[in-house]
């Protein structure tokens, strides 16, 4: 196997306990070292987040790589839409983030949703296999196709008790919207959905998530909708208003839904969040989102802004720094494939406005996404977001 050094290879001295090393693997199983702190032994690798396209994904089956490297580690992969790195946005190679901590211990579950389908049984599951009194965060890597994300988010807050931050997200799969995958210890498949307990503590959090959207329209309520199936806002079929401010991008929906999300609040007292469309059904004018639309929550249409996007991941990294101690060693970023396509060739702008806040010495990775999964301030454990820009830092002391 061949190891290429990057000439831009960034070798971390750090007095934190946690150590990080991230490399890039191509079609041809070449390896580029990108980061490394100083001191880091593949053999006390806890745990390796592997990022890469579904296609990819499907043509390398990088597992057998990624054990012989890291032995003793948890590995998850996941498919994207779009890689995350300390060198930047990365396609057509898998991203490996390897962690090793000293003072933390972690546990890993995982889940087959088309096996069992009911998510309390998968909320029972990561409840029993990894809650314990010093549980400090969970991470969430699930596949993005199946799951409907508000329920599992609500079914994991509450067997947390709202006291748990749960972070992470949907698998995505480019822009083909086909299927997602998803591995522990083992090539992603279908239908998986992993769940990493962090313990002790040594090992400290921060969180932040923002859109950057802006609202236009009409504020109106949603009266007929099945979960995350939305049928009718006011008297009208919902795919009707949708088509009709939408205009010349109507016909190439859903794709074009991404350039369009909508805003929704439950009631009046609750803060707003972003819905992405999945699918619409042209036979009962109905949208399928990739979280719950309630019955009496209010929606609005909303629009992207190439600086707005980019400033609001700036923004979240900036109330990440301004309310920790300590820099972070490690930031996990999980944005949304709609900003993905809106940004095009300023999808690195999101990315680096992150780095020039934090500086030279924070490890970034992550994904882009069919789904966020991030704390807010007035929840402590979580909510499923669209269209955002999540961060998740991360350091042992």
């Amino acid at each position: 196997m061949l190891l290429k050094k990057n000439p831009l290879l960034y070798v971390a001295l750090s007095r934190h306990t946690m150590k990080l090393q991230q490399l890039t693997i191509n079609q041809n199983r070449e390896e580029t070292l990108l980061f490394s702190s100083d001191g880091f032994d593949q053999e006390q690798c806890n745990l390796v987040l592997a990022f890469g396209e579904r296609t990819f994904l499907e043509s390398t089956k990088p597992y057998e790589t990624l054990r012989k490297r890291y032995p003793n580690g948890s590995i998850v992969i996941c498919s994207t839409s779009g890689q995350i790195a300390v060198s930047g946005l990365v396609e057509n190679q898998l991203v490996v983030t390897a962690l090793a901590f000293e003072k933390t211990a972690i546990k890993t579950v995982q889940a087959d949703i088309q096996l069992d389908s009911d998510v309390q049984s998968l909320g029972n599951t990561i409840k029993s296999e990894l809650f314990s009194h010093d549980l400090k965060s969970i991470l969430v890597i699930s596949e993005g196709s199946f799951v409907n994300g508000t329920e599992l988010i609500n079914e994991l807050i509450n067997q947390t008790d709202k006291n748990i931050p749960i972070f992470g997200g949907l698998a995505g799969d480019e822009y083909h919207f086909e299927k997602t995958i998803v591995g522990l210890n083992a090539d992603a498949t279908q239908g998986k959905i992993v769940a990493i307990g962090f313990y002790g503590d040594n090992i400290h959090f921060g969180f932040a998530s923002e859109g950057g959207w802006s609202d236009f329209g009409p504020e109106r309520e949603v009266t007929q909708s099945d979960k995350n199936v939305l049928y009718k806002i006011g008297d009208r079929f919902a795919l009707d208003i949708y088509k009709e401010y939408l205009g010349k991008y109507a016909d190439e929906l859903p794709g074009s839904s991404l350039y369009f999300p909508l805003s929704m609040k439950e009631d009046g007292h609750s803060k707003p969040v972003v819905r992405t469309i999945l699918s619409i059904d042209e036979k009962n004018k109905s949208m399928t989102f990739a979280g719950n639309i309630p019955e009496g929550s209010t929606v609005r249409l909303m629009k992207g802004n190439f600086d707005k996007l980019v400033d609001a991941s700036y923004q979240a990294a900036t109330r990440i720094r301004d309310n920790q101690t300590q820099t972070p060693q490690l930031a996990l970023l999980v944005s949304c494939v709609g900003r993905k396509i809106v940004l095009g060739n300023r999808t690195e702008e999101e990315i680096e406005a992150v780095k020039e806040v934090f500086g030279k010495n924070l490890l970034v990775c992550g994904f882009y996404s069919y789904g966020e999964i991030s704390p807010t301030l007035s929840n402590v454990a979580c909510e499923l977001h669209n269209q955002t820009m999540t961060i998740s830092t991360l350091y042992e002391s």
